[in-house]
């Protein structure tokens, strides 16, 4: 039997900016006891794992902030803008963080990044069949793209020098479809 839902008492956003909104919440337990319960909304983002041929994929590097780190490699990703859906969110981000246009977009895998506090749900794409034109980066971007041999990013997740989530995913997905296929 599943657990017993919550109830939404009262709900106020507390920040909001265009990428995220932080609402605080008073929430009725399934014992009638309530909480605060803290929840971050973002909207839906996309990643894609850019195959340049069989064997070699495209990454990206950039500086994140959060993290105060500027060496780690991985997809291309973002947020999926108001009407967009997520085949053109997903061309849009590769074109403007790698620039190239998949001419083949294949849906990988839907996941929430972060079960608890945060409210978002990534999908991840694998592009083939690239065509090359020119990156386009949001004003916040200053990225490195470079080309790399599947297997060496496939050790780079396992080792754990590639950590977000969404490009951890993507490649053991596509590692998986490999030893499928052969």
């Amino acid at each position: 039997m599943p657990p017993k839902t919550w109830k939404t008492l009262t709900s106020r956003v507390v920040y909001q900016n265009p990428w995220t909104t932080v609402r605080e919440d008073i929430a009725e337990l399934p014992d009638g006891k309530s909480t605060l319960y803290g929840v971050i909304e973002c909207p839906e983002c996309v990643g894609i794992l850019p195959f340049l041929d069989e064997n070699h994929v495209l990454m990206v590097r950039q500086y994140r902030y959060v993290f105060g780190e500027n060496q780690r490699w991985e997809m291309p990703t973002g947020g999926v803008k108001p009407g967009e859906s997520l085949l053109q969110a997903a061309q849009r981000e590769l074109r403007e963080e790698a620039g190239y246009e998949p001419t083949q977009l294949e849906p990988i895998h839907t996941y929430y990044p972060s079960k608890s506090i945060v409210h978002e749900t990534a999908h991840l794409f694998i592009g083939r069949q690239l065509v090359q034109t020119r990156a386009l980066p949001d004003e916040t971007e200053f990225l490195e793209v470079a080309r790399f041999p599947f297997d060496r990013v496939l050790q780079m997740v396992l080792d754990s020098e590639i950590r977000d989530s969404m490009t951890v995913i993507a490649v053991l997905l596509a590692d998986r479809q490999r030893k499928i296929a052969k």
